[in-house]
Parts: C-alpha cells; sequence; structure tokens
C-alpha cells in the first residue's frame, strides 16, 4: 500500500510528543520525601499537565502552585493552577509571580520544593524589579520577540530584568532543598535557558545583557536601560551557598523526542535521518537551507537516498521589519520560506510545528507543504511572497488548507520539522 505522507508526517510528530510525556518523565525522577514540607510551583506551557503527573505519582502530603497560559489546562486536585498570558505578560502573570515568591519565603532545611519548569515561562511570570513596571517587562519582551535574537540571549536579558527569574525564585526558598523539573525547548538543553531560569542561577551578567541590547538593535524604556546599568539588576550566581542543595533534572528535551519520531518512521518502513536538535535562525532562511536538502534528494538522491524523512528540531526566530505583524509563527514562517523553494518538485512532503500544539498567534501548530502547495495558495487568490513579507504565513497556510491543528498537547521541546521525500 502507497504511503500517505500527512498520516505519516502526522504519526512521527504524535511519537515525538508522546516521547515528552510528562508522566512518564517524572516518574524516573522522583526525589524522596523530605522530613518537612512539600512545596510545589513551576511555570509553562506544560506546567499543569507536569502538576498533575506529579500529583499522581507523589504519596505524600504536598501543596503549592503552578502558572499556565490561558486556554485549556490539566486538572489538579492539591496544586493550584494559575494562569496568565503567552508571548505578551498580562497582570495575572505578576499575580502568579507574586504568588510562587510567597509559596518558597520561609522554609527551612527540612522542607523540599519541586519546581516545575518547562518553555514559555519567561512570558508567565512577569516580575518586574523595584521602580520598573509591567508595561516596562511588556516592552522588553516585545523587543525581544522582534530583534531575532537567539533563545538564549533573549534569556540573558530577562533574567536581568526580573525578580524570580535567574535563579531568583530558588534562592528566596533557601534553605530548603529544590529539585528542578525540565522540560527543555532550548538548543543543547541548558537548564538555566528554559523560562529564563527561575530556579537556575548562571554566570551571566548584566553588562552582557546590555551588549545583547546593543547588538541587536532594541529599543527599551529608558528605566530599564537604567536598571541593567544598576547593581540592583545582578542575579545570584551559581555558586552562591544558597544553592548547594539544588538538583536538577532535564526530564523531557528535543533530542529524545527526534529519536522517538525516527524510531516510529522505522517502524513505518522509512529511514530516518536526524540533522540536529538544535538549529537556530532566521526561520525564513532555516525553511530555504531545510528545501535545499530536500531538492537535492529528491532530484539527484544526495545526500540522502530516497525514500528518506529528514527531521530536526531546535527553535528559529523571526526578525519583525517595519511592525508588519501578520498571523502565525516562526514554524509557519519556515514551512512557507520553504514551500516556495519546493514549489513544482514533486515527492517532498513537509510538517513544521511546535510541540506545545500552538505556533505563535493562532491556533495551530504549525502546517504542512509539498510541491503543490504554493499553486494551491495563488489558486485561492493568496500570494505566498507577500504574504511572506508580511510575517502573514497563517493566512497563507489557510488559504490552501494546509494548516496543522492538533490542539494544545501539554509538553513543550520546541520545534519539530519532518521532510519526506519519496
Amino acid at each position: 500500500m502507497p504511503l500517505a505522507p500527512r498520516p505519516f508526517l502526522t504519526s512521527l510528530f504524535e511519537a515525538a510528543v508522546s516521547a515528552a510525556d510528562p508522566l512518564a518523565a517524572i516518574r524516573a525522577h522522583r526525589p524522596e520525601r523530605p522530613k518537612g514540607r512539600t512545596i510545589v510551583v513551576g511555570a509553562g506551557k506544560a506546567a499543569s499537565q507536569m502538576a498533575a503527573a506529579f500529583e499522581s505519582l507523589w504519596d505524600g502530603p504536598l501543596e503549592g502552585a503552578v502558572v499556565a497560559r490561558h486556554g485549556p489546562i490539566a486538572e489538579c486536585q492539591r496544586v493550584r493552577v494559575l494562569q496568565s498570558a503567552h508571548p505578551v505578560p498580562d497582570e495575572a502573570g505578576l499575580a502568579g509571580s507574586a504568588e510562587l515568591l510567597r509559596l518558597v519565603e520561609g522554609l527551612t532545611a527540612d522542607d523540599l520544593v519541586i519546581a516545575l519548569v518547562s518553555g514559555g515561562g519567561s512570558s508567565l511570570l512577569p516580575a518586574p524589579p523595584e521602580g520598573l513596571t509591567l508595561e516596562d517587562e511588556i516592552a522588553v519582551n516585545r523587543a525581544l520577540l522582534a530583534s531575532g535574537a537567539p533563545i538564549s540571549a533573549m534569556n540573558v536579558v530577562r533574567k536581568h530584568v526580573s525578580r524570580i527569574k535567574g535563579g531568583r525564585l530558588a534562592f528566596v526558598a533557601a534553605p530548603a532543598r529544590v529539585v528542578s523539573l525540565i522540560v527543555s525547548d532550548v538548543p543543547g538543553d541548558n537548564p538555566a535557558f528554559v523560562a529564563s531560569g527561575p530556579t537556575i542561577p548562571d554566570a551571566s551578567t548584566p553588562e552582557e545583557a546590555l551588549a545583547i541590547v546593543a547588538r541587536y538593535g532594541m529599543d527599551l524604556p529608558a528605566a530599564v536601560m537604567r536598571h541593567l546599568k544598576s547593581e540592583q539588576a545582578r542575579a545570584p550566581r551559581p555558586d552562591d551557598p544558597a544553592f548547594r542543595n539544588h538538583v536538577r533534572h532535564v526530564i523531557a528535551s528535543a533530542s529524545v523526542s527526534l529519536e522517538a519520531a525516527a524510531a516510529k518512521a522505522r517502524a513505518l518502513g522509512v529511514e530516518p535521518v536526524i540533522l540536529s536538535d538544535a538549529i537556530e535562525g532566521e526561520a525564513r532562511d532555516i525553511g530555504r537551507m531545510h528545501a535545499a536538502i530536500a531538492r537535492e534528494t529528491a532530484l539527484r538522491d544526495r545526500p540522502f537516498s530516497r525514500p528518506v524523512v529528514i527531521l530536526s528540531g531546535g527553535e528559529t526566530t523571526v526578525t519583525i521589519s517595519g511592525n508588519q505583524y501578520g498571523k502565525g509563527g516562526r514554524n509557519s514562517e519556515l514551512l512557507l520560506s520553504l514551500a516556495l523553494d519546493i514549489d513544482g518538485v514533486a515527492n517532498i512532503h513537509a510538517l513544521a510545528a511546535d510541540t506545545d500544539g500552538i505556533d505563535g498567534s493562532e491556533d495551530n501548530a504549525g502546517a504542512f507543504a509539498d510541491g503543490g502547495t504554493v499553486a494551491a495558495m495563488r489558486a485561492a487568490g493568496a500570494d505566498p511572497r507577500d504574504h511572506l513579507a508580511r510575517h502573514d504565513a497563517w493566512n497563507a497556510f489557510n488559504a490552501s488548507g494546509d494548516l496543522f491543528v492538533p490542539g494544545p498537547t501539554g509538553t513543550n521541546v520546541n520545534d519539530f520539522r519532518a521532510m519526506l521525500v519519496l
């Protein structure tokens, strides 16, 4: 029976998401019960699912709260699920950050803090330092999202304009033991970069944050610039004694998920190739790079032999120019760029999607594309090059009927890309 490309690609996405399931990941990393209290805190797109999984596995008393994004959440019995906005922070996020800080105050060395951290937590936990406002933090966030800076650079800036990021939440919890369970959505899986590391300090400095602001030409409020030049911006360092009893585990990542997708492909009779789990760069440029590899394989049977599915992960960026904000996200933009470069080439089928199920501003995780996608867009009255120029990939794929809408997945290990070449 001939292989059906879209069901095949969907099954690989589902395998990747299943490999990042919080329940299985947390089960393997449960700490011992403490003499004192067990406090659960956390934030991110997978926060409620992680909290529900931890509740089901913990055989002792616990209390706490996590902050998830507005929308559907997993039901928890003992951990309160608060909700706030992503990708632009809101007032609910201020309240959520304040509650997490309150929960870890006044603990003892006999107490245990379980930190459940996943991607998206940076936006969900606004906590501007004294002298700054939520509007200032929103301005920082908007500037970062539009800058084209990689996620590692964004988080250096974020953690120096916050009362909770950069290890500060764990610092407040001292002398309690802190165990951080992290679902990584960042290339390289540095735990200090996930959600800007509320419980994970690193050695970055305000001076580095200022250099990043200058390098990417960000226009930040004057009050933020003054703050970054002050000692108040300096985050606690990893060698601070407050972090002596802390443990962190990256319990799910893009690497594990891509291996699961590869195993699924083999089981279905197609040889997989994993390019990398840490690809960064401008979305439309990475799209063209992927298209070039797929074309070369389709037309010349190199660098890979057909049939093959080419997998990759990481986190691309979209640099907004001229305030042209359309609908969509980085995966849709990447795929629209790819679609233009495989136009008319038979036997290439691609999926690009965010593993949390939401790509950017709409309800799709990403989209499908093949050699006929651009023609379908034009037949529907959409100019794909114009949509790409305006960062409006969602409307282009909506016109051709190629949006991929699995719904929120309850986890987040960043971007997933698969190109099937037959």
